[in-house]
């Protein structure tokens, strides 16, 4: 085995089972995890775990570099003006509704169900926190498939679609938060200042959004002398890696440093539409590859533990989303609709999920928990993406914004 063959086996393997997923009408991200899983090391071994520790690091480092402009892209202050204050509350609400209610969860139950005979404050306490974070983002990908499938129109909409732009943003601060504060329990219990809890992960955030606002107006200024669609892709990839790259020297976030790369480009640039769909002439290779290997961190081992903590995780997420979509609506002084049914369509997760879950696994002061939550979200992951779907299609339809095909 070597990293060539790996990262062609992934993505040749991925390619078939999205297509397999789509056939059933599944989403094409579910295809590659569950590919993944069958290439692991626990089930048919053609994917070692050194290989997926080692060397094909750097593939996720890529892959959440861009997931993490796009999301920044997404944050048009013009377009976001326009959705009013609704989206901002409803955003809040369900985003710490679905963090609340995760921690609860997983704080109050999994010490009973898992069994890890491991000290409350140093594991499952930094673990409650870091999957409460992880579980806030709701992923665009599906929410936006099925709407423009069924051509959705409508206040429903409008405001969906707003909420899952934000979300993205708001998890990746959250995390950035969370790490802090769960790592501080994690080295020390008896003596933990409060003062450097809070300290750091300002630093983090701050250091890596300022360092981001350089590269993105050195990004603007550069572009003007691209001539070509090609060289514009490498100028975007090269800015993105660098930043990575940049925040790992200095350890800072490079989730928000290449978010704030993505926001200022959008907000910044004019006609700043091809900074983002360059991208999409690799991101189909890349997120292929990226969450075919998530699935190859599937280990059969703490499957049954594993399976426990991805039911928590499912439980608390769903309820924190629909009670904080209601109560942010109802803040909002939203339409019956939007109240209604919202929730509905809050409930997938996929590309920012596995991204910071393995941010968090490479901490290496989460290693004790860091398997056993990686493949408690990844399950929970497959969950959503079975079941979120038929949810948003359903919530459209009921709401009579969807037409039929």
């Amino acid at each position: 085995m070597n990293s060539l063959f790996a990262v062609g086996a992934l993505i040749i393997s991925g390619f078939f089972g999205g297509l397999l997923a789509r056939r059933i009408r599944f989403p094409t991200i579910s295809g590659y995890i569950v590919t993944g899983m069958i290439l692991s090391s626990s089930v048919l071994g053609i994917i070692s775990k050194e290989m997926v520790g080692g060397k094909l690091t750097v593939v996720t480092d890529l892959a959440l570099g861009i997931i993490a402009y796009l999301v920044g892209g997404s944050l048009n202050l013009n377009r976001l003006k326009e959705l009013k204050k609704s989206i901002f509350w409803i955003t809040l609400f369900e985003g710490l509704g679905a963090m609340f209610f995760t921690f609860l969860v997983v704080g109050l139950l999994s010490p009973f169900l898992l069994r890890l005979n491991a000290n409350f404050f140093q594991t499952y306490l930094p673990m409650a926190i870091l999957l409460a974070a992880i579980s806030l983002p709701t992923a665009p990908a599906a929410t936006v498939a099925i709407v423009r499938e069924y051509k959705a129109e409508g206040p429903l909409t409008q405001t969906l679609l707003g909420v899952v732009a934000l979300d993205d943003a708001l998890a990746i601060i959250c995390y950035a938060l969370a790490a802090g504060v769960a790592g501080s329990f994690v080295v020390a219990t008896k003596s933990i200042h409060w003062a450097t809890v809070l300290v750091n992960p300002l630093i983090e955030i701050l250091g890596a959004l300022f360092l981001g606002l350089v590269l993105g107006f050195a990004l603007i200024q550069v572009v003007r002398f691209v001539r070509k669609r090609q060289e514009l892709l490498i100028l975007v990839l090269g800015t993105i890696l660098l930043g990575s790259g940049l925040a790992k020297i200095l350890h800072l976030s490079p989730l928000l440093l290449n978010m704030s790369i993505g926001f200022i480009v959008i907000n910044r640039m004019k006609y700043s539409e091809q900074m983002f769909s360059v991208i999409s002439d690799i991101e189909d290779v890349i997120f292929a590859l990226f969450f075919t290997l998530a699935g190859a961190h599937f280990d059969l081992k703490v499957l049954k533990v594993a399976g426990i903590l991805a039911i928590l995780i499912v439980l608390g997420r769903c309820a924190g989303k629909f009670a904080g979509a209601r109560l942010g609506a109802n803040f909002a002084g939203s339409s019956e609709t939007v109240k209604k049914y919202l929730g509905f369509g809050l409930l997938p997760k996929a590309g920012v999920t596995v991204g910071l879950i393995f941010l968090a696994k490479d901490d290496p002061q989460f290693q004790i928990i860091g398997n056993l939550m990686v493949n408690g979200v990844l399950a929970s992951v497959i969950i959503n993406e079975l079941i979120a779907p038929p949810l948003t299609k359903y919530a459209l339809f009921k709401s009579g914004e969807a037409k039929e095909k």
